[in-house]
């Protein structure tokens, strides 16, 4: 093949010459059987989704992830497990947890479970973590607090009356001074923390009153509509 390439010289007689350049065809690279087998492969692989899959059940804590998701914006693909038919005891539920237990997610490659790792997790993949690590530390601390210390104390009868004034006096006094737990604006500590108090209030009939912040604080949480769509309808 050839390409014509227009030049002109300006010659004594004018005239316009014609020159002739040849032009090197593109070579094809060779496919390898590594390539094709690649391609095989390839197209033979299942589609991971797309979206974080969140597993959960009715009267578990899933709700409480459900909240954050919300309010984080995100959107999920929800599997609701039978509880009773024992659907979170089956091999393909315990590859996810080995535990058995709800909630759940599923995010890429990512199983976990455990609802303060997982809400933990969302914090830190959807930029709700501070970087500095003291304020790091502080959100951290209110989710362990609230799924080691405060859940436990409200929902065993023979600690209750013990415990619920030597936790809630302080919290009451903290709350007095903010609007959320670390200020004004709601963290994930609030959603592990708020959502304990809420269960509690509903399933035990917890009477707050005496706790007037924390009856504040709530009405402000139960305002929200992400709440409302989701552990609100509890």
């Amino acid at each position: 093949m050839c390409q014509i390439l227009l030049r002109k010289f300006f010659l004594p007689t004018s005239a316009v010459i014609f020159t002739f350049l040849p032009i090197q065809p593109l070579q094809a690279l060779p496919l390898l059987q590594s390539d094709f087998t690649q391609l095989s492969e390839s197209s033979q692989k299942p589609t991971k989704p797309t979206k974080l899959q969140l597993y959960g059940g009715p009267q578990t804590r899933t709700p409480i992830i459900q909240w954050y998701l919300e309010e984080l914006g995100v959107s999920y693909d929800y599997i609701s497990l039978n509880i009773g038919a024992n659907e979170q005891r089956q091999p393909e539920f315990l590859a996810i947890n080995p535990m058995g237990k709800v909630p759940a997610i599923v995010d890429g490659d990512l199983k976990l479970w455990e609802s303060g790792a997982i809400l933990l997790y969302l914090a830190e993949k959807y930029q709700q973590m501070p970087n500095s690590l003291a304020e790091r530390a502080k959100i951290e601390q209110w989710v362990i607090f609230a799924n080691a210390t405060l859940a436990p104390a409200l929902f065993s009868a023979d600690k209750r009356e013990k415990e619920m004034p030597i936790l809630l006096t302080p919290l009451n006094k903290i709350l007095q001074q903010k609007q959320f737990l670390l200020g004004e604006k709601l963290s994930v500590g609030d959603i592990a923390v708020a959502s304990y108090l809420h269960y509690a209030k509903v399933l035990l009939s917890l009477d707050y009153r005496q706790y007037p912040s924390v009856v504040a604080y709530l009405e402000r949480i139960a305002a929200r509509p992400a709440f409302k769509n989701t552990l609100g309808k509890r």
